[in-house]
């Protein structure tokens, strides 16, 4: 990958630090609601199929309205007041738990808030890829996920301290996170800039998708793959929690587990900005992002020798914080490289759309072989596909 001195001096400009302070506060806002949120839903009567049914419904929605959202950010003369308008309905909606009486309020406010983070998603990313150079993408995509990983890292620890000092009250929580969600929207409107770029004839949906480069749709195809083998992580922490239990107890266990996901996190924020920065000084971004795949399979099979020991559940741990932190960088990098400008509203929002229903067959798969056969086969199939989308990132050209 080219490197130019001029890079190394202006990537880090206006935009990309607007854009990763207002990422750090946001997450840093509804990761302190989300830590607290099933303890509430608890306390109002509501039990776990409804916080299911909560997260399941808004993810869905975040995804498929990043879809659309990506096509309609490429026709607007201006993108920063539609992501400035997505942070503030995700803050506002986030603070309003606060009113909730009954888990179908929660349902309401939690849906509206990813309705905004799907908004804004395209549009965010398409104004950091346009203020930056192509050689930088890897550094400024990294430090956005980095400081986005501070802030769920900040979030949970947030709410632990609030709910002591305000004698355990969930609505007060929900409250206070209206003050860095704010402050998210104040960075993005007073930092950053946008850059005017020239815009082809509007065109439908459908024709949107079609424009794509065939080389970016070879890309979606690779990450799609992948995706089918990505599992949600949280399946990390019951991972441990069960393999722990024999040997420690369960309550021990889970707060082991709970631990380790911290680490976890810690490594997801530090690989973030490496594995961007490396990727802006190899010859292919793709080898990084191979790379960061091939680790994933390499989890895959640690975890499907069903391990008891607490020190490889720790290396397990790291390693999943160091590929996630990898992926999601890198792929965005590549989006903003494959994709002419004027296009990458849509490009943003195709590759959310891949990488959601990738969760959720991931998830479905992994958890159905889990449960009906056991975790040697769950974790075996998840390594053959995500060495598959590694083999498929590496054949592109």
């Amino acid at each position: 990958m080219p490197n130019t001195e001029s890079s190394e001096k202006s990537w880090l400009n206006r935009t990309v630090l607007g854009v990763g302070l207002t990422s750090l506060f946001s997450d840093w806002s509804h990761e302190t609601a989300t830590a607290v949120l099933p303890a509430f839903l608890a306390a109002i009567g509501a039990g776990p199929a409804w916080l299911g049914v909560i997260e399941g419904v808004a993810d869905g929605l975040s995804s498929f309205t990043k879809l659309a959202a990506g096509h309609f950010t490429d026709r607007l003369k201006r993108r920063k007041p539609l992501a400035v308008f997505g942070y503030a309905v995700t803050a506002l909606a986030t603070s309003s738990f606060a009113l909730a009486t009954h888990a179908y309020h929660v349902l309401i406010g939690r849906s509206v808030a990813w309705l905004g983070r799907g908004v804004r998603s395209p549009a965010r990313k398409a104004l950091l890829a346009a203020d930056v150079p192509p050689e930088a993408y890897g550094r400024a995509f990294g430090f956005e996920r980095l400081m986005d990983t501070v802030g769920a890292i900040v979030g949970p620890l947030t709410a632990l301290a609030l709910l002591h000092w305000t004698g355990h009250s969930y609505r007060k929580v929900f409250l206070w996170t209206l003050v860095p969600g704010m402050i998210a929207v104040a960075c993005f409107w007073l930092l950053v800039c946008e850059k005017s770029f020239e815009r082809k004839e509007r065109k439908s949906f459908w024709h949107g998708i079609r424009a794509l480069p065939e080389g970016y749709k070879k890309f979606l195809a690779g990450v799609g793959v992948f995706g089918a083998g990505d599992f949600s992580h949280t399946l990390l922490i019951l991972y441990a929690t069960k393999m722990l239990a024999p040997g420690h107890g369960m309550a021990r266990a889970a707060s082991l587990a709970v631990i380790l996901y911290t680490v976890h996190n810690v490594f997801y924020a530090g690989s973030a900005y490496t594995s961007g920065w490396l990727s802006d000084h190899v010859r292919h971004r793709k080898l990084v992002l191979t790379g960061g795949y091939a680790l994933a399979g390499v989890t895959a099979v640690l975890l499907a020798t069903g391990t008891h020991s607490y020190w490889l559940l720790a290396g397990i741990f790291v390693m999943a914080g160091i590929y996630i932190g990898t992926e999601e960088a890198l792929e965005d990098s590549m989006a903003a490289e494959l994709v002419p400008r004027e296009q990458h509203g849509m490009a943003f929002g195709t590759l959310a759309a891949v990488n959601a229903v990738g969760d959720f067959v991931s998830s479905m798969v992994v958890g159905f072989l889990w449960s009906a056969v056991n975790v040697h086969a769950a974790f075996s199939v998840a390594a053959l596909l995500l060495f598959a989308g590694s083999l498929l990132i590496l054949k592109l050209r």
